[in-house]
């Protein structure tokens, strides 16, 4: 079905794929089943951003927890709090942006899948074994991406990187759709890292850093649209 594409087509209707896929999960409730164990991943990556964020300003990253309701917990010490607590929005964002673009601008996705694959288990077992479904969380999902990469063809793997790369890079958005939407949501940690950073680093109010960062996320996944999919499009079309 592909190979009548060229590179840069099949790059754009694997991406809109995916962005469909996730729109639908995301739309019908009954399809929540397929959506959970995404979200427990998308709350590893939130609640890593958070721990990483920790060591790379100094301070140490003493594990993280995901719970069965899909919401997680970051344990950190020192380490400096401006930059600590939007990473968990921001630190999902970037890590979806920079997939997706690697994704998608180079054609070695197979390869990409099992580096993060390995990536995962080894950051699990570093920082996720303080919690069983941590544990389990990352090194599924490393297990997976190695087993996709190392049997699955070119196109499947992009399709699911993809996948993966819009979910984690939307993620801030979905959190404010749900925060503004519903003063009692409790959808991972969102609604404490932004009151969090209203209260420890900025007095204002916690919905305005959420915006601010799901702004943020929405600039990151926009840049890495474009030069991963749109702009080698349209230099193929010129030339």
């Amino acid at each position: 079905m592909f190979a009548q594409f060229n590179r840069s087509d099949r790059r754009l209707l694997l991406a809109v794929l995916a962005a469909v896929v996730v729109f639908i999960l995301w739309n019908i409730p009954q399809l929540d089943f397929i959506l959970y164990p995404f979200r427990l991943f998308v709350t590893y990556v939130h609640e890593s951003g958070h721990g990483t964020a920790a060591i790379l300003t100094g301070g140490r990253f003493a594990g993280l927890e995901i719970f069965a309701d899909g919401s997680g917990q970051a344990t950190t010490l020192g380490g400096s709090r401006l930059l600590i607590l939007p990473a968990g929005y921001l630190g999902a964002a970037l890590f979806g942006a920079i997939l997706f673009y690697l994704n998608n601008r180079f054609e070695r996705s197979r390869v990409l899948a099992i580096v993060i694959g390995i990536g995962l288990i080894v950051y699990s077992v570093l920082f996720g074994h303080v919690a069983l479904l941590s544990l389990i969380v990352g090194s599924l999902f490393g297990l997976a991406l190695i087993t996709l990469g190392w049997k699955g063809n070119e196109y499947i793997n992009s399709f699911v990187l993809n996948i993966l790369a819009i979910l984690t890079g939307l993620n801030a958005v979905l959190d404010v759709i749900y925060l503004v939407g519903n003063s009692g949501i409790g959808l991972g940690n969102t609604r404490n890292d932004a009151a969090a950073f209203s209260n420890e680093v900025f007095p204002l109010p916690a919905a305005f850093w959420a915006l601010l960062w799901s702004l943020i996320a929405l600039i990151m996944l926009g840049i890495a649209v474009y030069y991963g999919v749109i702009r080698p499009m349209r230099r193929g079309t010129n030339t």
